[in-house]
């Protein structure tokens, strides 16, 4: 029992790691806040580049090549990604809008503009016997779109609803120097480390997830300072999970529907519905950081991804499991086909 408890925290290390940020940040908040002993700018600063390095290390330019050709399937998933999730935002905001607060509206606003997860969206799709080439292009591909399309999705949602002082420009001009500039250099890198990357890869998802950790802690250290749980209550966190776990379902609903309708074979199904249903944790946190700045309201508008992620890996993962079973011998089923084959072995030439 106690073996069987332990082995369930390590595997569920994250997401109890993201709890206990929480906590630590209730309790100490002048800790991880800005001008705090942790200097928590500059760390997130060094952890945001070099998380990005490795995502520049890590991406194999021949794994993305073997999925470009599909373009049905890309223009979908990212048609899924960045127009169909905010297009849903507009329509259920001005119903569902009035009963949250502003900032936890601009936080289901930038949940909406995130490009998809590469590891789970790939993970899933290899489970589910799915197109995995094309689920690495379209993940992939998504991520980088993201570094433009998320910020310039998140000032003209802003806008459109009567928010001021949000600088797309600036935003983006933050992405490029603190993302991009060292997923490019990743890139580079990746003709001499390659081979050590691949050696050391749980090594680096380790750092990836303690950098998201962090800042999650200074995200929220700084929220509670200016009035969290002061201003918001249980009431707040039940309509975040509740909203987030309804946007799933819509989304993976719509996907599926979408999908048939467009004659998509079973595998192109499955990478598009799980790569257009993702939202990424990953790049989500530091982004946030450069497209909101020092809002104290941060830990608030990173609610809804913080919901969503684990509602979607569930979800998601019991998907799956459904979609691979339709592979999986039935000794029913491969005892009646057993018959036809004896019934049609049987017939006469001519019989047909």
């Amino acid at each position: 029992m106690i073996a069987r408890i332990l082995k369930g925290l390590r595997k569920n290390w994250f997401l109890l790691g993201m709890a206990a940020a929480v906590g630590f940040a209730t309790l100490f908040p002048e800790v991880g806040g800005s001008g705090g002993v942790l200097h928590a700018d500059v760390l997130a600063n060094v952890g945001m580049g070099l998380v990005f390095l490795f995502h520049g290390v890590g991406l194999s330019p021949q794994a993305l090549r073997l999925g470009v050709s599909n373009w049905r399937l890309h223009l979908t998933v990212q048609a899924m990604t960045y127009a169909a999730f905010p297009l849903l935002w507009l329509i259920l905001n001005p119903l569902v809008g009035g009963f949250l607060p502003a900032d936890l509206r601009l936080g289901f606003l930038y949940l909406c503009a995130l490009p998809s997860t590469i590891s789970s969206s790939v993970a899933m799709t290899a489970i589910a016997k799915g197109n995995v080439p094309g689920a690495i292009f379209d993940a992939s591909f998504s991520s980088l779109l993201g570094i433009f399309l998320t910020p310039l999705i998140v000032g003209l949602g802003y806008v459109s609803t009567g928010g001021q002082g949000l600088s797309i420009t600036a935003a983006m001009r933050d992405i490029a120097v603190l993302l991009l500039l060292p997923f490019i250099l990743g890139q580079i890198l990746r003709l001499f480390t390659g081979g050590w990357f691949q050696r050391h890869k749980a090594f680096v998802n380790t750092f990836d997830k303690l950098v998201i950790l962090m800042l999650v802690f200074t995200a929220f250290c700084n929220s509670v300072k200016g009035g969290l749980w002061t201003n918001y209550g249980v009431g707040t966190l039940t309509m975040t999970m509740l909203g987030s776990g309804t946007l799933l379902a819509i989304v993976l609903c719509l996907s599926v529907f979408v999908t048939r309708r467009l004659g998509f074979g079973k595998e192109d199904e499955i990478a598009a519905v799980f790569c257009g249903s993702k939202k990424t944790l990953a790049s989500g946190v530091p982004m946030a950081r450069l497209i909101f700045g020092a809002n104290p309201a941060l830990g608030v508008i990173l609610l809804p991804i913080m919901f969503y992620h684990p509602i979607q890996i569930f979800v998601c993962s019991v998907l799956a499991e459904r979609y691979a079973r339709r592979l999986r011998p039935s000794p029913a089923r491969d005892a009646a086909q057993g018959r036809v084959e004896s019934r049609t072995a049987q017939t006469p030439a001519g019989a047909a």
